[in-house]
C-alpha cells in the first residue's frame, strides 16, 4: 500500500466535481494593464490596472489571476475615491489533494470499476481523516481507500467555499461614487526574477573582442503574466529577512579592476539602471525566456595572466598563473554600457576558426568605463613559484612613545602607571620565480596580498622591479617573461608583523 499524497493522486487521476459550475474565464486571464519591475535579488513589483464596476458604498471585490508568491502585506489599491476595508488572499488552490483534505466530516461517492465486466457500483462515504492516506465510514465499516489497481474515482457534491481555482485576492472596497473606473493594483512578489548573461568572443590576432549580453528572465511561479510591460533593475532595495543576501544571489569574482566614473545613458530608479525589454510580452507560468539587450564588436581587449600571492605565502612547488581577458566597459573604446551583474563566458577561435569554450567567470554590478578582468582558469604553461628567502627581526633605535594606563585596584584609591616597551620591526624577502613554457614572451601580473596586517603601514624597501600599489593591502608587479623563459621577481616588506 502506498500512503501520504502520491497514493491520493495515484487514486483520483480522474476525480469528477459534482454541481460544480463551470469557469467563466476559461482559460482567459482576470488581469488588466500588467507593468512588471524585476529586480535582480529575486522581488518584482506588479502593477495592474483594472477596469471595475463599483456600487456606491461598501462591497467586495475579487481580483483573480494575481501572483501565485503575492505578498499580500504590500498590496496598494489606488483609484478615485476608493478606500481598502478589508483584503483576504486565498491561496488554497484547487486540486485532488486539495478535495479530498477538504471533505473531511463530508459525504462523497465513491465510483469503482469491475475490470472483468465493466459493471459500476456506487457507494457513498464519509471521509474521516486523511492522514498518510483516507480514512473513510462506509455504512457500518471503516475503510482505507487504496491503490489495489481497480480503477476508482471520488465524486465531490460541491467544491468547498475556500478552494480558489486561480489565485485571488478579495478586497472590501468603501467607494464614494459608483460607477466603472480604472483601479490599480500594486503589490510585491516572489518566483519573479532575472540575471545577465555575456557571450565573450576573443580575437588573439587583432586584441579585441565581440561581446554580447542577454536578459535571462524566468517566471517560477504559477500565474501567468499576458501582454506585460516589464522592466528589469539592475539593484537590490533592502527588504531585510524578506530577500536572501546579494552574496548568495550573484556570483562576483573579483573581475573588477579599476572600478569606471562614466554614467551609462540609461534610465534609473534611485540609484539602479533600468534595463526594459523594449516591448510587450508575455510571462508564462513556469517559464524562461532571454532577450537580447548589449550587442558590441571589435573592443580592444588583451589576455593577461594574474598571480596573487598572500601574506607569507610561500609554495615548494610552482603554482600555475591566471588566465584572464582584460577590457573596458568605457564609452569610447569600451562596450559602452553599464553591466548588470552576470557570468561571462569567453570564447576564443581555434585553428580551424571554430570558436571554442575556454572558461565563464561572475562579475558584480558595474559602472561604465570600468576595466575588467574576466578570469577563465589556470594557465598550463606559465608557474609561479614564491619562496620567502630570509625574515628578520629588526629592533627599532627609538623607544616606543610611553603609554599611560589609569587602573584601579580594589579597595585603593586610582593611580597612574608608566609602561615603556620597544616595538620590533620585520623585514620579509620574498623570491618569485615566473617560467614561461610558451613560444612566446608574456607578462604576468603579480600580486602581494595582506600588506594591510592591521596597521596599514607596510614599506616596500627595495624591489627588482618598479611595483604598483593598488591598495593599502595589494602591490602588483608587471613581470615580463621570455619565450620558453623564466624571470625572477625579489622584494622585501617593512612591518610590525
Amino acid at each position: 500500500m502506498r500512503h501520504g499524497l502520491a497514493a491520493i493522486l495515484a487514486i483520483l487521476p480522474t476525480a469528477a466535481i459534482g454541481q460544480a459550475a463551470p469557469d467563466p474565464a476559461g482559460d482567459r486571464s482576470a488581469q488588466g494593464d500588467v507593468a512588471i519591475t524585476i529586480y535582480s535579488n529575486g522581488v518584482a513589483l506588479v502593477q495592474d490596472v483594472r477596469q471595475l464596476s463599483l456600487p456606491s458604498g461598501v462591497s467586495r471585490q475579487e481580483f483573480p489571476d494575481v501572483s501565485s508568491q503575492i505578498r499580500p502585506e504590500t498590496v496598494r489599491l489606488s483609484g478615485g475615491d476608493v478606500g481598502i476595508v478589508e483584503q483576504n488572499y486565498d491561496y488554497d488552490l484547487l486540486s485532488p489533494n486539495a478535495l479530498i483534505e477538504k471533505a473531511v466530516g463530508q459525504t462523497v461517492t465513491l465510483l469503482r470499476t469491475n475490470p472483468a465486466t465493466g459493471a459500476e457500483t456506487r457507494e457513498r462515504a464519509q471521509v474521516l481523516a486523511v492522514n498518510g492516506g483516507v480514512v473513510l465510514k462506509i455504512g457500518d465499516r471503516i475503510e482505507v481507500l487504496r491503490d489495489d489497481g481497480l480503477p476508482v474515482r471520488v465524486i465531490f457534491d460541491s467544491i468547498p467555499p475556500n478552494l480558489r481555482a486561480r489565485p485571488t485576492l478579495s478586497i472590501t472596497l468603501d467607494s464614494k461614487r459608483g460607477g466603472t473606473r480604472p483601479l490599480t493594483l500594486s503589490y510585491l512578489t516572489g518566483g519573479l526574477s532575472w540575471r545577465a548573461d555575456y557571450v565573450a568572443l576573443f580575437d588573439e590576432a587583432r586584441s579585441t573582442i565581440d561581446m554580447q549580453g542577454w536578459i535571462t528572465l524566468n517566471n517560477g511561479g504559477e500565474t501567468r503574466f499576458n501582454n506585460a510591460d516589464v522592466v528589469l533593475v539592475a539593484g537590490e532595495p533592502g527588504g531585510g529577512a524578506q530577500q536572501p543576501p546579494s552574496r548568495y544571489i550573484r556570483a562576483a569574482n573579483g573581475a573588477l579592476v579599476k572600478p569606471g566614473t562614466e554614467s551609462a545613458d540609461r534610465g534609473r530608479i534611485g540609484d539602479f539602471y533600468l534595463y526594459p525589454l523594449g516591448h510587450r510580452t508575455t510571462v508564462a507560468a513556469n517559464q524562461q525566456k532571454q532577450v537580447s539587450f548589449l550587442s558590441v564588436g571589435g573592443v580592444a581587449a588583451k589576455k593577461v595572466y594574474q598571480f596573487r600571492n598572500d601574506w607569507l605565502g610561500a609554495s615548494d612547488d610552482p603554482r600555475s598563473a591566471e588566465t584572464a581577458y582584460s577590457f573596458s566597459s568605457a564609452r569610447e573604446g569600451g562596450l559602452g554600457d553599464a553591466l548588470p551583474a552576470g557570468t561571462v563566458r569567453v570564447y576564443v577561435r581555434d585553428a580551424k576558426g571554430q570558436p571554442q569554450f575556454i572558461g565563464e567567470n561572475g562579475i558584480d554590478h558595474t559602472p561604465m568605463g570600468s576595466t575588467l578582468a574576466i578570469r577563465t582558469g589556470d594557465a598550463f604553461d606559465v608557474k609561479v613559484k614564491p619562496e620567502i628567502v630570509k625574515r628578520e627581526k629588526i629592533t627599532s633605535d627609538e623607544w616606543d612613545r610611553t603609554a599611560r594606563y589609569r587602573i584601579t585596584r580594589e579597595g585603593q584609591k586610582p593611580e597612574v602607571v608608566t609602561v615603556e616597551r620597544a616595538r620590533d620591526y620585520y623585514r620579509t624577502t620574498m623570491r618569485y620565480t615566473i617560467t614561461n613554457a610558451k613560444p612566446e614572451a608574456v607578462t604576468v601580473d603579480v600580486t602581494q596580498g595582506g600588506l594591510d596586517n592591521y596597521w596599514g603601514d607596510t614599506r616596500v624597501p627595495s624591489e627588482s622591479l618598479p611595483g604598483e600599489q593598488r591598495s593599502l593591502d595589494e602591490r602588483v608587479w608587471h613581470v615580463p617573461v621570455p619565450a620558453n623563459g623564466t624571470t625572477v621577481l625579489t622584494v622585501s616588506f617593512d612591518t610590525r608583523y
